[in-house]
């Protein structure tokens, strides 16, 4: 996998050229500027960029009243305060009065590391999976975000997407195609499927090359967007595949898994299944790094969740 910058690195400069074209796109703001690397962005355009301080839940009322003036707003804030702190306003304001305010979460998951749990969001797919009329999109490398952020620039409803701010390897091989609600095959294989999303599809496809040089094949699969989920990837991986592991930057109730194994048990797949994510405990503090180490969301991790489940499931 050939090194690349850091998703929001992609959202901020992709974002300045669709503002640099097009006055109406604004981007409303928490005290984020610096964390949302939108510091050139309010360089160059400082009337279209609005920052409220430590406010999410103004920063998502003024984006609903933006939007429905016509303008085309981008509420960026860290993911774990503006999908907690503005539930209400993000279900009524936005979702509710369906406003097409695209909710950027920065630094999500455990991008925050070692400020601990107070700044992790590992409940965001969980609670906005169960708001109505609210796309939700984790872009698993620069190539998905980029293709992301210009897809929803003039989407006419509303839409969440969470980046994190580490550097992540480029995992789609040149000429790709990216569209929303499709997943995207990085590999394909006959024994076992990842299904992984955001920063956690790197990890899976070095799961995948670990397992192939003992002689197993692997799909991954970028599944970017978790509402509305590619239903008909998750199946046929059942039908073409031994296995299947979901791995997600996330809770494991409530998200990327568990929307996998409700079309798997109510088309009675049958096969073996994990949900591989952060269970339910005081979750340990450190780097994104030894935070995913340490609940198995590793290359040598996952190759051993694999190797469990291909001997459940017999030879």
């Amino acid at each position: 996998m050939e090194p690349g910058r850091a998703n929001l690195d992609v959202f901020a400069e992709t974002l300045l050229e669709l503002a640099s074209e097009d006055r109406d796109v604004l981007v409303v703001t928490s005290d984020s500027r610096g964390s949302g690397k939108l510091t050139q962005f309010g360089e160059v355009l400082p009337d279209q960029i609005v920052e409220l301080g430590i406010a999410e839940q103004n920063v998502i009322g003024i984006s609903a009243g933006l939007a429905s003036a016509g303008k085309k707003v981008f509420a960026a804030s860290p993911a774990c305060f503006i999908t907690a702190r503005s539930f209400e306003q993000i279900k009524n304001d936005v979702a509710y009065s369906d406003q097409p305010v695209k909710i950027i979460g920065i630094s999500a998951g455990v991008s925050y590391g070692a400020l601990g749990a107070t700044h992790h969001s590992v409940h965001d797919f969980a609670a906005l999976r169960a708001v109505h009329n609210i796309t939700i999109i984790a872009p698993a490398d620069n190539f998905e975000t980029r293709e992301t952020i210009k897809a929803i620039s003039g989407a006419t409803h509303p839409v969440y997407v969470r980046l994190g701010k580490a550097p992540i390897p480029h995992v789609h091989p040149e000429g790709s195609s990216f569209t929303i609600g499709k997943a995207a095959i990085i590999q394909d294989g006959r024994d076992v499927t990842f299904i992984a999303c955001g920063e956690t599809v790197p990890v899976a496809l070095a799961a995948a090359k670990l397992l192939a040089g003992e002689g197993t094949t692997c799909r991954v699969l970028s599944m970017h967007t978790i509402k509305p989920l590619d239903e008909e990837a998750v199946r046929r991986a059942a039908r073409e595949t031994r296995t299947i592991i979901t791995v997600e930057e996330h809770s494991v109730f409530g998200g990327l898994g568990e929307a996998c194994a409700a079309v798997l048990m109510q088309g009675s797949a049958g096969l073996p299944f994990k949900i591989v994510g952060f269970p339910d405990e005081h979750m340990v503090a450190g780097s994104q790094k030894e935070i995913f180490n340490h609940y198995g969301i590793s290359a040598t991790g996952l190759a051993e969740t694999a190797h469990q489940l291909l001997r459940k499931g017999g030879s």
